[in-house]
């Protein structure tokens, strides 16, 4: 009998090796962003220095690995996999964000991450949606980084609104007190995963706390980073 063959999640052709998910045409074409700061993410005139907004007010993890700007097409995969509950494209997706992190790691001198966290949801929420978005990405990064993954190690204490109908101070207000760190921290380097990075409120209060707690680096690594 003859298997049926995997589809691009992008352009619907079967695939040379189904566990893909999205084929290395759709991969290529995928927009590339402009170059930008290695350390916050956003446009800047080199790619391999800190910018002047990180020189004089430096984030509070120590870089940043993303695939590309909040647009199609990947902005759609991404409202489908959260909006839609299609949990089957979460390798597709970690698989980008793997390639962009090797792609990253030729080009930044970087140490090799001892662990990885993601960005939880609130229990309420997670339990309407059924799964947390990045912890399904997480997993998939972990196991092929072949390190740590503490699926509970930042834990969201807090209820909150929901940030994307909050102007940035707001967002930062909104997130005081809302994460508690539950795992060793001290002297590790460390792996933020997210879906989106919108203004870096909520992965900063994350390495905020991770910092204060002794972690040695930290890196956010997620599917878009809004530019």
């Amino acid at each position: 009998m003859l298997t049926i063959p995997g589809l691009c999640w992008l352009c619907q052709m079967p695939l040379a090796c189904a566990h893909w998910g999205i084929c290395s045409r759709c991969t290529q074409a995928l927009p590339t962003p402009p170059p930008c700061c290695p350390c916050c993410g956003l446009p800047c005139a080199n790619t391999h220095l800190p910018c002047g907004r990180c020189v004089q007010k430096p984030p509070e993890w120590d870089s940043i690995v993303f695939v590309t700007d909040y647009r199609p097409p990947l902005n759609q995969l991404v409202q489908r996999f959260k909006f839609n509950g299609t949990v089957a494209l979460a390798p597709a997706l970690a698989r980008l964000i793997m390639l962009r992190g090797l792609e990253a790691k030729r080009t930044q001198s970087g140490c090799k991450p001892d662990c990885m966290v993601s960005v939880p949801l609130h229990s309420r929420r997670a339990w309407r949606r059924g799964f947390n978005q990045s912890d399904l990405l997480a997993h998939s990064l972990s196991r092929w980084l072949q390190c740590d993954y503490f699926p509970k190690g930042i834990i969201r204490i807090r209820a909150a609104q929901t940030q994307h109908q909050l102007t940035a101070r707001q967002r930062r207000n909104n997130l005081k007190g809302a994460f508690r760190v539950d795992f060793p921290v001290a002297g590790r380097h460390i792996i933020i995963v997210d879906d989106v990075v919108t203004t870096g409120s909520t992965v900063a209060e994350i390495a905020r706390l991770l910092k204060k707690q002794g972690a040695a680096t930290i890196q956010v690594w997620c599917l878009c980073r809004t530019l």
